[in-house]
Order: C-alpha cells, then sequence, then structure tokens
C-alpha cells in the first residue's frame, strides 16, 4: 500500500531519476573504444543504461551506500528489516514504521497453496536454487499479485522477502529427510531463517552476524541479477516474475556462487602452513583464487568485507578457535602480496556462513534470501519511471547472401 510520505518520496526519486536520466544520455565516451572510433562492450562494463536513487557504488574511491547512507554506518547500526525499508522507501523507518514491517514480514513467512506443493513434488537431487527459482515463480498464484504491475508493490515485496527464507530451509530439510521447521514468529528474519535451517535457535552473535551478513548483500546496484530483474520489469510483467529472472541469474557461478567456491578452496587448504605452496600453485596453474577482485572494486577493497573479517573474528572468538580467522586472513595477505588483489564480500562472507552453520549447498540462495530487498526495490524504481529496456548490437556477421537451393548447396 502506497503512504502519502511513501508517495512523495517516489515523486521525488522519479523527478531525480529523470534529471539524471538526461545527464547519463550525453555520456557516450564510456562505451567508445580507446581510439574513439567502435565501440567495445564487455559485459556493458562501464556503460551508463539508466538512473538509480537506490544504490551508489564507487568503484574508484571503493565506497558503497544505499540511499545515501554509507555501508559502515548501517552495518554498525541498522537490521536488516530496517534495511529493507530504506531501500524500499528511501529513508529509514520510525519505530512504529518498523514495528509494522516486523509484523507484515512475520505474518507472511509461511508456505501455503502451491509454493508448499511444489516443494514436496520436487526430487531431492534438484539444486536448492532451481528449487528456490520454481517456488518463487509459484507465488504469483498467492491472489497478491494485481492486474496493475505496479499495484500491491509492497505486499508482493513482503511476500517475497518474507517467503524466501522458509522456501530455501523447507526445501534443504526435505533434501536430507528431516522433518520442516515452522517459522518463530518471536525471531528476527535473520534468527529465524537459522533457527528453520538447523533446527535450533541461534545465539545472540550468531543472529547479529546473520543479519549483518544478510544486510551487506541486500543490494549493489546493477549487477546482473538485479539488471534482469528490472528488464523483466521494463515489459511490465509482475513483481514475481521479475524476481524469478533475477534468482535464475544469480545462480550462474560467474555471479552468485564465489563464497561457496572460496570456502571450498579454504577447506582444500586446510591449514596455515599450507596457503603459500596452494597459492603459488594456483597461480602457476593460471587458476583464479575466489573470493579476490571485484568488477566495480578493481583498484581498492570492497568496503563490506572488513565488517564480515570483524565478525568472523567475533564468532571464532564465541566458539574459542580461530583457525578458520587465521587461515582466512593469511590467504588474503598472501594473494595481496602475491597480485595485489583484495578480498572481496565473498571472501568473507565463506567462513562466516560455514561457522554459522549454512551448508554450502545453501550459500548462493543465502545471497538471494539477502538480496530480496535490493530487487524489489529496483522493481519499484522501474515502474515509478518505466521504459522498455531494448537495447542495440552490434552487427558483426555476414552479409548481401543469397539463397542457395538445398540440392546445390555442398555441404
Amino acid at each position: 500500500m502506497t503512504t502519502p510520505a511513501h508517495a512523495d518520496t517516489m515523486e521525488a526519486d522519479t523527478a531525480r531519476l529523470r534529471e539524471m536520466d538526461a545527464r547519463a544520455a550525453v555520456i557516450e565516451s564510456t562505451s567508445r573504444g580507446s581510439d574513439g572510433g567502435q565501440p567495445t562492450y564487455e559485459g556493458l562494463s562501464g556503460v551508463v543504461i539508466s538512473a538509480s536513487a537506490i544504490c551508489d557504488v564507487n568503484g574508484e574511491r571503493g565506497t558503497l551506500s544505499y540511499r545515501g547512507y554509507d555501508i559502515g554506518e548501517l552495518a554498525c547500526r541498522a537490521t536488516f528489516e530496517e534495511t529493507a525499508h530504506l531501500l524500499w522507501h528511501g529513508d529509514l523507518p520510525s519505530r512504529q514504521e518498523l514495528d509494522s514491517l516486523t509484523a507484515r514480514l512475520t505474518a507472511e513467512r509461511e508456505l501455503n497453496g502451491a509454493a508448499d506443493l511444489i516443494l514436496s513434488a520436487l526430487p531431492t537431487h534438484v539444486e536448492p536454487m532451481d528449487a528456490l527459482r520454481t517456488a518463487v515463480s509459484s507465488l504469483t498464484c498467492n491472489g497478491t499479485n494485481g492486474q496493475d504491475p505496479g499495484s500491491m508493490q509492497e505486499d508482493q515485496a513482503i511476500c517475497l522477502v518474507a517467503k524466501f527464507p522458509t522456501i530455501v530451509a523447507r526445501f534443504y530439510r526435505r533434501r536430507h529427510s528431516l522433518p520442516p521447521i515452522a517459522p518463530r514468529p518471536d525471531l528476527s528474519h535473520a534468527a529465524n531463517f537459522l533457527y528453520m535451517v538447523q533446527g535450533h535457535e541461534p545465539t545472540t552473535l550468531q543472529a547479529q552476524t546473520m543479519d549483518l551478513a544478510m544486510l551487506l548483500m541486500a543490494e549493489h546496484g546493477f549487477n546482473a541479477s538485479t539488471f534482469a530483474a528490472r528488464v523483466t520489469a521494463a515489459t511490465l510483467s509482475d513483481m514475481y516474475a521479475a524476481v524469478t529472472s533475477a534468482v535464475g541469474t544469480l545462480k550462474g557461478p560467474l555471479h552468485g556462487g564465489a563464497n561457496e567456491q572460496a570456502m571450498r578452496m579454504m577447506l582444500e587448504i586446510g591449514e596455515v602452513a599450507n596457503v603459500a605452496p596452494y597459492i603459488d600453485d594456483a597461480l602457476a596453474r593460471k587458476q583464479r583464487i575466489m573470493g579476490f577482485g571485484h568488477r566495480v572494486y578493481r583498484h581498492s577493497a570492497d568496503p563490506r568485507a572488513a565488517y564480515l573479517r570483524a565478525s568472523l573474528f567475533d564468532l571464532c572468538a564465541e566458539s574459542g578457535d580461530f583457525h578458520f580467522y587465521e587461515l582466512a586472513t593469511t590467504i588474503a595477505e598472501v594473494v595481496h602480496a602475491k597480485k595485489g588483489l583484495y578480498p572481496n564480500v565473498d571472501f568473507y562472507a565463506a567462513p562466516v556462513l560455514y561457522l554459522l552453520g549454512i551448508p554450502l549447498e545453501l550459500f548462493v540462495t543465502v545471497f538471494a534470501v539477502s538480496r530480496v530487498p535490493g530487487w524489489t526495490a529496483h522493481v519499484m524504481e522501474q515502474y515509478a519511471n518505466n521504459k522498455l529496456i531494448r537495447p542495440l548490437s552490434t552487427y558483426v556477421g555476414p552479409e548481401n547472401r543469397v539463397y542457395c537451393p538445398i540440392d546445390d548447396r555442398g555441404h
């Protein structure tokens, strides 16, 4: 439901977006080759395709902000629920607004109807991301999807954010012949997710750490999955379809799989003494070191990584076992010394999730559970200032060919 305050925010954002669109229209050099001639498009790197008031990712400065708030400010003070409100509405919630949002999220956690039936029918060999994508697509059947794709936007966003953790946990437990765990209304969004996966209530530190990890992964500009969601929304398809597109895009190993691969690397290395030989061998074989470097933060550290590194230390301190902290920091030091690369959010997220008891097979789905507020915020923004996203391509194939009858073709 759109409140007067929300309408004012959307109107202001729309005006700003139009101004930024006009400014972006004159930026042509970002897509030109060094000689100013034939454009060079490397995955649209550096090409401005739209304007957004949601997130500022500055690779040169190594900064990240949500709606004008530095990620460090939010990481130290905000919760995941507050961040969802911020991304959707443009401002942090009042106490009353946060209590209302929390109550609505809690009320939407349980699965019913098509999604529950689909998860029960899927073979257990199906990958968790495939199960998530299929179940999310079925949420349209809940009856909360209006005829106008822009209607009931917040209701749909809340439905998606609330149900993602339940879908992931429900299918994981079924896949391993474990009884389903019903959502706990007295737990926070992050704590409830851990509880539904593991079957026991997390410690206060574990819940806070999960909340922080989800907050840090909630939004990151026009990444591949967010762009996919906006392309779908731009056709005026519904929010469930747009988020289904995002989930399918996130599944690709070039986007959402780095945290799992980083953890597998740490487990393979095993001991701190093995770090340097392992990295030397990997580099000699020109093997990529997972969790290092970033498409945007090319010359600076990922600003999210430091907060997860601190959380990793805290988790190790709680258990009294600093093995993974020492292992991860040693890998980071060796890779930086040899390649000049900084760890990204996936690198420290990997041991954090592992120590929180998240199974490796769910690492990518945790990324999805965390990113739903960002995806849905971008879908709302696309609806508010919509233009069909229809880029052009440069044709490089053969020309002026003449049709040859089939019996005269020599191949």
